[in-house]
């Protein structure tokens, strides 16, 4: 399976200063922005027959990290976002699991603890989420506690007001430190915040700095701002992903994260990954949504496909 080791090194040169990186950077094709959302769009209208949509759910749910992400998160809440994770749907045992639960990182001990043995990964937000604006030990030490805790996966935020004012290396080493404390016990998702980037070339930019610093997967979103995933942005990043990995022979994975609600929404967008990175990242291990909301829409779409009638919000759980 591919990973993202070679990627820091095969970038060597591109990486030794703020100009060079600058200049790569700088020098990745414009973003034409009406094209890219008439494609988004187009791709958005395809229509998917009975039995493509029933596995189209499925692979939806598989896809989901769960996610609670409240000051007000208790051990509580978090066990049965994790009993939900396991077993979604308690009237149906054929319903896949969820491919996370995504929570603080002192919350990552009681998830582990939730989620043992059921193959359902521990992911952890980390390095001053949502925001980002702390010092490189502080995020360190926030990233090295997760992980001692048992987070099998981490989401770390770049600092996007080095990035915006282009300090394009500062980033990137931040990344790869970040990489370096994952090592091997953790994948490592890099959230950009696309909502507060303001142009889709920034958004390719943060892409490959990204993918060149390390990380196995690029995310949109912390869900916490007016503007999220949306399928222009990620088809984006799916581009960008594409394009990385016949250069480099890396394949890193993508996550859209808020605002994806129903399953409407959710197949839109498993039509971008098919149509634009290809069947390969149709799979768990390289995409996935963050979302809460969106799971209970997909399970009443699934029972209704297997009842033939629409069981209503009351049928699921409320998280």
């Amino acid at each position: 399976m591919p990973t993202t080791a070679p990627a820091a090194h095969a970038f060597a040169d591109v990486t030794a200063s703020e100009s060079t990186l600058r200049r790569f950077l700088h020098g990745l094709p414009g973003v034409d922005a009406v094209g890219l959302e008439a494609r988004a769009a187009s791709l958005g209208t395809r229509s998917i027959k009975t039995t493509a949509k029933a596995y189209a759910i499925d692979l939806a749910i598989s896809m989901i990290d769960l996610t609670t992400l409240e000051g007000a998160d208790t051990p509580g809440k978090v066990r049965a976002l994790a009993a939900k994770a396991v077993n979604p749907d308690p009237t149906d045992r054929t319903t896949p699991t969820t491919a996370a639960v995504c929570v603080y990182p002192d919350m990552v001990a009681t998830a582990k603890a939730a989620l043992k043995g059921s193959g359902v990964k521990v992911a952890s937000v980390a390095t001053a989420f949502p925001a980002g604006r702390a010092a490189l030990p502080v995020k360190l030490a926030d990233t090295a506690d997760a992980i001692a805790a048992g987070a099998d996966e981490i989401d770390m935020v770049i600092d996007r007001g080095a990035f915006l004012a282009g300090r394009y290396l500062e980033v990137f080493e931040q990344i790869a430190a970040i990489k370096a404390e994952c090592g091997d016990r953790a994948r490592l998702k890099v959230i950009f915040e696309t909502g507060e980037l303001s142009t889709y070339d920034n958004i390719r930019r943060a892409s490959w700095l990204g993918m060149i610093a390390g990380a196995d997967f690029i995310k949109t979103s912390t869900g916490k701002v007016a503007v999220n995933a949306t399928p222009a942005n990620t088809l984006l990043m799916l581009e960008a992903v594409r394009d990385f990995r016949a250069q480099t022979g890396v394949q890193i994975g993508v996550k859209p994260a808020g605002g994806i609600r129903n399953t409407k929404e959710a197949i839109k967008f498993l039509v971008l990954v098919n149509e634009t990175a290809g069947a390969d990242w149709l799979d768990n291990h390289w995409f996935r949504f963050g979302a809460s909301s969106l799971l209970n829409d997909l399970l009443m779409q699934r029972q209704k496909l297997a009842t033939g009638h629409y069981s209503g919000p009351d049928y699921v759980t409320v998280d």
